[in-house]
């Protein structure tokens, strides 16, 4: 285990920075076997701070060569160096501090600081990864203007970028060259960024509604500049979007993206030069699937709002980090709805924030939006602080309205621009354009956990009122056993029997509204009475999913069924679809021959001769609800029963509506070329939902469906969902097509992680296995954080009969691969382990084997933190 238990650091224990560094001067001198770092810091105390003579920076993995104090070379009894810094003891109350030293980015696996990516540098260091570069105050409330200076070999190195703009470019007759970048902002050195490699542009301008004009740079390897186009429309739609809803413009000369393949994150949102993930940048018909090109112009979007969100205005400490990451998900979904299908937006991101977030309250891993402590801040970009984040500002838009909400974020941009705060600051501005008292909503980023509603109706005909009682509850979470109440706002909406919306009058009110009202619920039980209700409505309930709680009311089968035809709010719609299918396969769980409602069918036989709704929205309304999804509602997961549950009443409708599905299939074919618009792609979806269907009928016209759509080649979304569908199957034209798939995209890298998927999520009796074998394959490496994910966790996190077999070897193979990822990136380790953290859901074999495998983790000597944190966490009873 570890030598030392990580120091825990509590939010309680936050102080000022005691100095401040007002510039930085860094120059590069980057090396095949080694890379040299000179800074020239400008230091002075923090009149802010109690100050106490003593200055400690932090370093890590630095060797240092020189070290001088205002042009005075410091003697060795001077200062400290230890493992985690440098601690100099008698600091005047201002000086120029300058280092030289020396790091190693060859031999940088963790992907945190500078590091390389196959022949290129480039640097990663949110949250704390600066530190591994030089000696520096790291912490986002330490903000400071850069200057940089890169010099490299111009032939190896011939691009190098760094943030802010460029000043001057300099040859020299010994093969290098050397730019130098400056920042004109302030910022924490978690923003710093660096990229030096031999990359191509593709090149675009955009001008500002003040008539400023931008360049806009998307910087890839040479093989890929032909995959860029998709990235550069969606930056310039989210710049444009952002001046239009949020008054935003961008304030630098130049705006560079650049793509890595060997990435930890998504993106980095880096002043000037964000860095992404490959995976987020390149795309084209043939190798991108729809769900790539959305995910694309949603990380593009979510990175470039960050410019404000985030760097204009940064965080005072990492446990406001929801200050950046939840306010710009939430704009960058707001931004995906308007550009596509906005209830089909909606959806997905509430099944995302069930399926993960949900699960996460329901773990030893809860913590609040705002946690309250933590022993490695890499372990808290988590779908807490990010989506439920997301949630929090959501609720305060809803809560305010469209024009209060802008009101309020015009404020915060004002008031804070240039500094760094806090979740308090950004609510405060809310509430003062709007004049309310949000002190009890603040409860949502100090309270961790899912509020669920339990909500009774009650319809009086001779008084025509109707009451919707809702009582509020908060499970208990570690450390917090008890919660206070919290404000929700809750959208509700009351149809009558012909599918109309009625008028909704609160008992004391004037007026009434048509269409959806936002209660607010602030009690722990509350009633809210409607007038002038001439009969029993079916009400729809958490429209748009107003708030990130569950539900629970007692609809009929019949009123679940007349919501998913008759309820004009897809969110409602879907989740009236989701509840209706999940009542039925679990009770086939317990009772696997259980009757299948002949209404139920009958709804799904209806939806799908639907030509007239949003394609996209009905495929999700006829997607049953996961496995994941369904385990969360047991109280005791049964994998093997959820899984045979699933798969049986898939074979029912298929077998009852062949020829309904089989319809929707050929109807939804294009012959047009590829277009990654709403319409066509709620078209693909649909059709390829109607394939997954049929093609648990075992017919042997159905595979051959199959196989004709993966040789068309039409498209990467096509292609892909024929295969897997294949891939499923024990037939010899599985293993043909997966050869032929290789073959023709072994050397584009982002289409292998596909690859890999696919198997990984085969439901194969041989699946565990196979991923073994392929971990051994050419195209993959344990050192990319891609391949990983592609193939280990889409295992073990996607495929649950496969990952939970009884006799323990999904476990096994996770335990061995989190231990030998640990060595080389922490981070990735740690993300691992967390597909173990409920392990107390299971069976009680199943428990034993997970939580062994927990142990085993700990007691390894010299897991990192990141590691240890998540482990014992998961651990604690």
């Amino acid at each position: 285990m570890l030598r030392d238990t990580p120091t825990t650091i509590y939010l309680k224990d936050y102080r000022p920075p005691e100095y401040l560094i007002d510039r930085v001067d860094l120059t590069f001198e980057l090396g095949e076997e080694e890379t040299r770092v000179r800074s020239v810091l400008q230091i002075r105390e923090n009149p802010a701070a109690e100050v106490s003579g003593v200055l400690r920076l932090h370093g890590e993995q630095l060797e240092l060569i020189a070290l001088s104090l205002d042009g005075r070379p410091l003697q060795a009894t001077e200062y400290q160096v230890d493992d985690e810094g440098l601690t100099i003891q008698q600091m005047p109350a201002q000086c120029i501090l300058e280092s030289d030293v020396r790091i190693l980015p060859q031999k940088n696996t963790a992907l945190e600081g500078l590091y390389k990516s196959g022949t290129m540098f480039c640097t990663q260091c949110e949250a704390e990864g600066f530190r591994k570069i030089t000696w520096f105050l790291d912490r986002p409330d330490v903000m400071s203007r850069f200057t940089t200076t890169i010099r490299a070999d111009r032939i190896r190195y011939p691009v190098l970028l760094s943030n802010g703009n460029p000043l001057n470019e300099i040859q020299t007759d010994d093969g290098m060259h050397q730019i130098t970048w400056e920042d004109p902002f302030p910022k924490p050195a978690y923003l710093f960024a660096l990229v030096a490699g031999d990359l191509r542009s593709i090149e675009a301008s955009h001008t500002t509604p003040s008539g400023r004009d931008v360049a806009l740079k998307i910087y890839v390897e040479p093989e890929n500049i032909d995959k860029c186009d998709h990235a550069m429309a969606s930056l310039k739609h989210a710049m444009a979007w952002d001046e239009r809803c949020y008054g935003r413009e961008y304030d630098l000369d130049i705006y560079m993206v650049v793509a890595v393949n060997d990435f930890n994150m998504g993106a980095m949102e880096n002043k000037g030069l964000n860095i992404f993930n490959s995976k987020y940048v390149l795309a084209s018909p043939e190798t991108a699937t729809d769900r790539d090109f959305q995910g694309i112009e949603s990380v593009i979007a979510h990175e470039y709002f960050h410019n404000w969100t985030g760097n204009r205005i940064t965080c005072r400490d990492w446990f406001q980090l929801s200050l950046k990451e939840g306010l710009t998900v939430f704009r960058d979904q707001e931004f995906s709805a308007d550009m596509g299908s906005r209830g089909v937006k909606r959806i997905e991101d509430v099944r995302l924030l069930r399926a993960h977030q949900f699960a996460e309250d329901a773990s030893p891993m809860a913590h609040p939006v705002r946690p309250d402590s933590y022993m490695e801040i890499n372990n808290f970009y988590t779908v807490t602080v990010y989506e439920k984040g997301a949630e929090v500002v959501r609720m305060q838009a809803n809560l305010l309205g469209s024009d209060l909400y802008r009101k309020g974020t015009d404020l915060y941009f004002e008031r804070f621009d240039g500094q760094a705060v806090t979740t308090d600051d950004f609510v405060q501005c809310m509430a003062e354009v709007s004049g309310r008292d949000f002190s009890q909503f603040k409860r949502w980023y100090s309270q961790a956990g899912t509020p669920e509603l339990k909500i009774s109706s009650d319809f009086q005909p001779e008084q025509q009122r109707y009451t919707l009682t809702v009582a509020q509850h908060c499970p208990a979470t570690p450390g917090q056993p008890d919660k206070a109440a919290f404000l929700i706002p809750f959208a509700v909406g009351l149809l009558d029997k012909n599918g109309n919306e009625m008028p909704l009058q609160l008992q004391g009110e004037a007026e009434a509204i048509t269409g959806t009202r936002m209660l607010e619920v602030s009690e722990r039980r509350q009633q809210f009475t409607f007038i002038g209700i001439n009969e029993r409505p079916v009400p729809a309930l958490l429209r748009g999913f107003s708030a990130p709680v569950k539900v629970q009311y007692d609809y009929s089968d019949e009123e679940l069924m007349f919501l998913m035809a008759a309820e004009p709010d897809g969110f409602c719609r879907w989740d009236a679809a989701q509840t209706l299918a999940q009542r039925i396969l679990l009770k086939r769980v317990a009772t696997p021959d259980a009757e299948i409602p002949a209404g139920f069918v009958e709804a799904f036989r209806k939806a799908l001769t639907d030509r007239e709704s949003d394609q996209a929205l009905l495929a999700e309304v006829l997607t049953l609800p996961s496995e994941s999804y369904l385990g969360d509602q047991m109280k005791e997961v049964d994998v093997e029963g959820i899984h045979r549950s699933r798969e049986s009443l898939k074979r029912h409708l298929a077998l009852t509506l062949k020829d309904e599905l089989l319809s929707l299939y050929h109807d939804n074919y294009s012959a047009d070329g590829y277009a990654p618009d709403a319409v066509s792609i709620g078209r693909r979806s649909l059709r390829n939902l109607a394939l997954s269907y049929l093609i648990q009928l075992d017919d042997p016209a159905v595979l051959q469906l199959c196989i004709d759509q993966f040789r068309a080649g039409q498209n990467m979304t096509d292609v892909l969902a024929a295969l897997s569908l294949v891939a499923d199957k024990d037939v010899p034209e599985a293993e043909q097509l997966l050869e032929q798939f290789y073959q023709q995209w072994k050397n584009d890298p982002l289409v292998m992680d596909k690859w890999f998927t696919l198997q990984a999520l085969a439901n194969r009796p041989d699946t565990l296995s196979r991923v073994e074998n392929l971990m051994k394959h050419p195209a993959f490496s344990l050192a990319n954080p891609n391949k990983v994910r592609s193939l280990i966790g889409a295992f073990c996190s996607g495929n649950a009969v496969g990952f939970h077999a009884a006799d323990g070897s999904g476990y096994q193979f996770l335990g061995d691969r989190v231990l030998e990822l640990d060595g080389m990136n922490p981070q990735v380790a740690s993300r691992m382990v967390r597909i173990m953290a409920r392990w107390q859901r299971y069976d009680k074999q199943r428990q034993q084997m997970m939580k062994a495998q927990l142990e085993r983790i700990l007691k390894t000597e010299g897991i990192s933190r990141d590691v240890f944190e998540i482990a014992s966490k998961s651990l604690e009873q």
